[in-house]
């Protein structure tokens, strides 16, 4: 399963995301759920890192990734992280077996 908290300033702001693990649906390299979450995944984190040009703590490793800005770049990030937020939360209701969403206040 793949779990995904995303994390929440205690004013409500998203910082950003951290998520682990594999869906499970197909083999390695035919997973189109997998495939799904990575490539929205690192489209979040590259919109950031390379286009927006923001700091962000940024970890990248087999089965799991996560990307953090500060409080004072949340509001930059806004948009992107509830996108992302709401095609993961779309992507749990079609496979509640294979992806978890959470929110965690950091």
């Amino acid at each position: 399963m793949i779990h995904t908290d995303f994390l929440v300033a205690p004013a409500g702001e998203i910082l950003g995301f951290r998520m682990e693990g594999h869906a499970g649906t197909a083999p390695a390299g035919e997973d189109l759920v997998c495939a799904a979450v990575s490539s929205a995944a690192f489209l979040v984190a590259n919109t950031v890192t390379d286009v927006l040009h923001l700091p962000a703590e940024l970890t990248v490793d087999e089965g799991t990734m996560s990307l953090r800005v500060s409080e004072g770049h949340a509001r930059a990030c806004r948009d992107l992280f509830a996108g992302f937020r709401l095609h993961m939360q779309g992507l749990e209701e079609q496979y509640p077996r294979s992806i978890r969403v959470n929110m965690m206040e950091v």
